[in-house]
């Protein structure tokens, strides 16, 4: 009878090792950079017609790891800010950990990252450039306090229609595998923004 019954709890154990193994999100980004700009840059950013922005490592507020990324902006009307990481960027060493030609993305469902807020009701935009250089954009509004992770539907994704670049197939179809993923604060809004831990949800 006891062998039975720790036959039993030893198959229980196994299916819900398999289960949570399964439900473990992918980590493609764990932001544990030193930051550094230019075309030999660890992460992509910049702005433009009146808005600023500065980067930098943080280790005074982090979700996991020792570091996260540190973005001090002021978005102005008319202006734009971008701060990126992933492939075909300007910045040749902002790679993520993982390279996206290597991830089965049909296991996925949604890409999720950690975000320190500061309940600004400010507009983050979330974009990331698709294998066709097409541009997707999930909008993140600035409405709590303190580290929450914030995940973003592949399904709830929408094409840019204010700009795209001349190369971009514009099909209006997400095709993966997704090559870089940028933040933008959105004007009019100014502060400081922490990131860490981009992860891919399991479908």
């Amino acid at each position: 009878m006891n062998k039975v019954f720790f036959l039993f709890l030893a198959c229980v154990f196994t299916i819900l090792t398999c289960c949570f193994a399964e439900n473990t999100p992918l980590v493609i980004d764990d932001l544990e950079i030193g930051v550094i700009g230019g075309p030999d840059g660890t992460v992509d950013f910049g702005a433009g017609n009146g808005s600023s922005v500065e980067v930098s490592s943080a280790s005074e507020s982090f979700h996991g790891g020792k570091l996260a990324l540190k973005i001090t902006y002021d978005a102005v009307a008319g202006g734009y800010i971008y701060v990126a990481r992933g492939e075909g960027l300007d910045a040749k060493n902002a790679g993520w950990d993982i390279k996206p030609d290597k991830i089965d993305w049909n296991k996925y469902k949604a890409i999720a990252f950690h975000m320190y807020g500061n309940d600004s009701k400010g507009q983050i935009a979330f974009d990331f450039k698709d294998s066709g250089n097409e541009i997707w954009r999930y909008m993140v509004t600035d409405d709590f306090k303190g580290w929450k992770q914030v995940a973003c539907p592949f399904d709830q994704f929408v094409a840019r229609s204010d700009w795209q670049p001349d190369n971009a197939e514009k099909n209006i179809t997400i095709d993966f595998p997704l090559k870089n993923y940028q933040v933008e604060p959105l004007p009019e809004s100014k502060g400081v923004l922490y990131f860490d831990t981009v992860q891919l949800i399991e479908k």
